[in-house]
Order: C-alpha cells, then sequence, then structure tokens
C-alpha cells in the first residue's frame, strides 16, 4: 500500500492509503490503434483510463503487461492502477464495463500488494495466432483470424520451430521500431496444433520484441509452402538481420492469451482458452 501526504497551509494534513488493482481484460484488436495511447488514435490503453477514471472520479495511470500492435487480440491482457477510493471490487468489473466500448471486457479485479507491477514482475506472457486454411477469404471470423488460401506442411514448420526454442538473438525477426534494448529473448515453447481447418500456434517466452511473432509467423510459412527446408530457420536466425527474413505476417489472428506471474500473487492470468480456441 502506498502513503501519499498532502499538506495544507493551516499545518493539516491528509493521508491518502492508494491500494493497487489487477485486472484481467479482453478485447477484439480491430477497433483499436493498439494498446499504447497515441495522438488523436483510440487505443485500448486510452478507454481503460478512461472508463476506470469515471469509475474512481480521478484521473488514473493503467499499465498493462505487454504493448500489443493494432488489430493484435487479448483473451487475457493484465493491467494494473492505483487509487485511494474505496469501491467494491465488483465495481472495478462491472462497473468499469459500463463505461467500455464493446470491444473492452475486464474479466476480473483484484487487490494486489504495491510491488506488484503487470509489466516489470511478469516471468512469462503467451501468445496464440489462429491460422484459418481455406481456400476463400472469411467472413464471420474476419479480423480475427489469420488466413492462407493454399494448404502447408504442418511438420516441416514444426520441424522449423524447434530452431527458434531457447535464448537466441532476435533481429531477424524485430520491428526496425523496437524500442527494446536487447534483441536477446528466451522462447520457452512454441508448439503447433490442429483444430480442423484452424492451426494454433503457441508461443511463450519471458518477454517479445516487436513484431516478433507475426515476423515468425511469416518464416514459418515460408517454410510451410515448400519455399525452404526446416534447417533454413537456423540459419535465418543466425543472420541476426531482418532484410535477410520474409515480410511479416498479418496481425488478425494474434491473441495475447496469459501471463505468468511468481506464485506470491496467486493471479489466475494463465491462459484457458475460454471459447475453445483463444
Amino acid at each position: 500500500m502506498h502513503i501519499n501526504r498532502i499538506d495544507y497551509s493551516d499545518g493539516s494534513e491528509w493521508v491518502l492509503e492508494l491500494k493497487r488493482y489487477a485486472l484481467a481484460i479482453e478485447y477484439d484488436g480491430r477497433d483499436f490503434s493498439g494498446w499504447q495511447i497515441q495522438p488523436r488514435m483510440v487505443t485500448v490503453q486510452g478507454e481503460m483510463e478512461r472508463a476506470v477514471a469515471k469509475m474512481a472520479g480521478h484521473e488514473i495511470r493503467v499499465h498493462a503487461a505487454g504493448r500489443t500492435d493494432a488489430g493484435v487480440h487479448a483473451s487475457r491482457q493484465i493491467v494494473h492502477f492505483d487509487t485511494a477510493v474505496q469501491r467494491p471490487i465488483t465495481a472495478w468489473v462491472r462497473g468499469v464495463n459500463s463505461f467500455l466500448p464493446s470491444g473492452i471486457a475486464v474479466l476480473w479485479a483484484r487487490e494486489v500488494p504495491n510491488h506488484f507491477h503487470s509489466r516489470f514482475v511478469a516471468t512469462a506472457r503467451h501468445y496464440r495466432y489462429l491460422l484459418l486454411r481455406h481456400p476463400v477469404r472469411p467472413s464471420l471470423q474476419a479480423g480475427r483470424v489469420g488466413w492462407i488460401h493454399y494448404d502447408v506442411d504442418v511438420d516441416k514448420m514444426r520441424a522449423a520451430a524447434q530452431h527458434l526454442l531457447g535464448e537466441h538473438d532476435f533481429s531477424s525477426f524485430r520491428a526496425a521500431e523496437c524500442q527494446a534494448l536487447s534483441p536477446i529473448k528466451l522462447l520457452q515453447r512454441i508448439e503447433i496444433s490442429e483444430q480442423g481447418n484452424m492451426l494454433c500456434f503457441d508461443f511463450s517466452a519471458g518477454a517479445f520484441l516487436h513484431h516478433m511473432v507475426r515476423n515468425m509467423m511469416g518464416a514459418l510459412l515460408h517454410i510451410g509452402k515448400g519455399n525452404e527446408e526446416p534447417e533454413w530457420m537456423a540459419w535465418l536466425l543466425a543472420q541476426q538481420n531482418r532484410q535477410s527474413a520474409p515480410p511479416t505476417f498479418m496481425p488478425d489472428g494474434l491473441y495475447l492469451t496469459g501471463v505468468t506471474y511468481p506464485a506470491e500473487f496467486a493471479l489466475p492470468t494463465e491462459p484457458e482458452y475460454r471459447y475453445g480456441l483463444i
């Protein structure tokens, strides 16, 4: 708990006890220019801060576990904020939801200790990419899944993915505008599964570079189409050069599905794929 003191000219003081709250939220990224606030843009952070501020009655800064790009979705993004306002915990769920646009929803709220930080104490982020294989473009799922009209060799993509596991310099998969201090990341998990004509790509890492997942998707599909053999992925990784890699794949099917935190916080933040796929 934070303590803020406001001293008045008459010698009195007002002590504010700031409590920290963690929220899990989901959102449809099609409606927003990414998570982070940008001038003259509608963003998830901007809408969250507006809604939480209405419930709290004062300005609020909302911090997130990860900054998703425009068009990227979340089924379990974790955010936190501080306030001295006393509200029932349900107010930070149903009350905040009443002020949010339909593309964003709070799933749950928890009070957390003041050393919790949604971004800095996270130990892993989990993403899933949903890719539809179908001869014609989707309509009902448009913007919510990636799409290819051709078939791919899933076994070759699985073999290629093994070269990405572990700690590497991922410069070949890093966007030019990436602000990360280091391109070295530890990719803890990459799995490819099939559910009918849907391919599910699961990625877990302590942190990701800007566009890293979408760039890995581009390389995996390049191999899946038969343009290269699986061993080419190791060569590409060793180049440490974005110019050597295939184009960035579309954002449509990418979801932030969960965030791992130390057990001390007891937060239900792991992916659970509530809707069968995400």
